[in-house]
């Protein structure tokens, strides 16, 4: 019988350790044993190479904007090449790449202002979306807005399933220095306006499974099976003593 009653609390000690709790699984808890995140300031998104760029040139000179917004509605969209410059009419090519938006409109409307004293640039990434991928849904997103936050970005792809690893969220984000891996704990409410809040252009969320899905899903009617046949046997043999 002591081997019986071992074996049953072994069974029930797997089991739950197999739950979920809202320790495990809440967001913006104030516990003092997760990790704490410092604040640091807004970073504001750098173009790269392959980024479209929406060009839009106002003046009051129309043979300016015909020129460089030739579409119907005023504007076009220009690649950013390999080597970091962005091809225009009439100029030479114009390095944009490692600039903020802000930054390569003031370049263009200074270029252009040898055209048309009043010329204006209005710039935008032609496609701004993040991908996820893992326990949080799959498929690329749009972001909508300049500030997305990684709640609002996790909302977009249906949230995080209740057997993700909360504690290992990953963003891939490729930088000006190369690509990096952000490895943070989501549940921790110190991760607004922290270094991984802001949602970027092109960033990848990977969210893993965790090993209590794991057990739970895809060994636990192996588990059962064991448990059952051991316990079955056990009584067996007792009952033939």
């Amino acid at each position: 019988m002591k081997i019986l009653y071992k074996l049953f609390i072994l069974s029930a000690i797997f089991i739950l350790q197999s739950c979920y709790t809202r320790y495990t699984n809440n967001l913006l808890q104030e516990r003092k044993n997760l990790p704490q995140y410092d604040k640091v300031d807004v970073k504001k998104y750098r173009l790269k190479v392959n980024d479209e760029l929406v060009i839009r040139v106002l003046s009051t000179n129309e043979s300016i904007t015909k020129i460089f917004s030739p579409s119907s509605m005023g504007q076009s969209a220009y690649r950013i090449f390999e080597d970091g410059t962005v091809d225009f009419p009439y100029m030479p090519r114009v390095d944009l790449c490692g600039k903020t938006i802000d930054e390569a409109e003031d370049i263009l409307t200074a270029r252009l202002k040898e055209f048309a004293a009043d010329v204006e640039v209005k710039l935008a990434l032609k496609t701004q979306t993040f991908c996820v991928i893992g326990e949080a849904g799959r498929g690329y997103f749009p972001i909508y807005k300049e500030r997305l936050t990684i709640y609002q970005a996790l909302a977009l792809s249906g949230g995080l399933n209740d057997g993700a690893r909360f504690n290992k969220v990953k963003i891939v984000r490729t930088t000006e220095s190369g690509t990096i891996i952000k490895t943070f704990d989501i549940r921790t409410q110190s991760i607004i306006e922290s270094d991984f809040y802001y949602i970027m252009p092109n960033d990848i969320i990977y969210v893993d499974m965790s090993n209590k899905k794991f057990w739970a899903l895809n060994n636990f009617s192996d588990f059962v099976t064991i448990v059952t046949s051991s316990l079955t046997f056990l009584v067996t043999v007792i009952s033939l003593k």
